[in-house]
């Protein structure tokens, strides 16, 4: 028996399906350092995600429930993010930078917020003891 491929007919065309014409020229390139390295296996704390999620969407929250919506966000991506730092120490989960971010993000967020109230505070006292002096 031979095991080489039938021939077509004289006439008849030759149909070749793609990548059955010949066998890889090349191999796959070798990662002498990766020899070792196993990927873990731990999940992600999802109050992680939470934290590092509602951080980012905290200023966006404003658009939503003006006022108290992104001030809301950001707590709740301090508390999550506190919460996750926890459980992450003692499980051993994956995510602590995400939980860290989140926190930094819903407290720089209060922080603008706070700015932002002080200001119009002082503002509406400048304005008003403007008024009052050249009344």
């Amino acid at each position: 028996m031979s095991s080489s491929p039938p021939q077509p007919a004289s006439g008849a065309s030759q149909t070749q399906i793609s990548g059955q014409q010949s066998a890889p020229t090349s191999a796959v390139p070798s990662t002498p350092g990766l020899q070792d390295y196993t990927p873990s296996r731990s999940q992600t704390n999802s109050m992680a995600v939470v934290s590092l999620v509602t951080g980012a969407l905290s200023v966006f929250g404003h658009l939503v429930l003006p006022g108290i919506g992104g001030g809301t966000l950001a707590l709740i991506a301090i508390v999550t993010g506190i919460i996750a730092r926890g459980e992450i120490k003692r499980s051993g989960e994956q995510g602590m930078w995400m939980a860290t971010v989140g926190i930094l993000l819903g407290v720089l967020h209060l922080l603008v917020i706070a700015l932002i109230f002080i200001f119009l505070i002082v503002a509406v006292f400048a304005i008003g003891g403007w008024a009052l002096l050249h009344h």
